[in-house]
């Protein structure tokens, strides 16, 4: 069966580091706070882009039911017309004892 651990690499360049306990040059911190603000760069650049689909879909949402409340109360009038209706209806019909 194939051994599942990974293997050492012999490379130099793929072994990790502490800068705190080891001892590094200015160029090697240069170029450490170079790579780390490019890693930061492209993060950023992805969270902006949800944030904007995240905000773009909660206004979207908002602006859904403000629409809808507004057609919704809309709708009320027409029952209260309709209420006003039934009650000329009624009035206009026969009087009985139970009018």
């Amino acid at each position: 069966m194939a051994d599942k651990t990974p293997k050492e690499s012999p490379a130099p360049f793929a072994t990790r580091i502490n800068p705190d306990k080891e001892a590094l040059s200015r160029e090697q911190i240069h170029f450490i706070r170079q790579v780390e603000l490019e890693q930061w760069r492209k993060k950023v650049q992805k969270l902006r882009t949800r944030n904007v689909v995240t905000g773009f879909a909660i206004g979207a949402l908002v602006v859904g039911i403000y629409g809808y409340t507004f057609y919704s109360v809309s709708q009320e009038r027409i029952m209260d017309e309709i209420d006003e209706e039934a009650k000329r209806a009624r009035m206009q019909g026969p009087k009985t004892g139970a009018n």
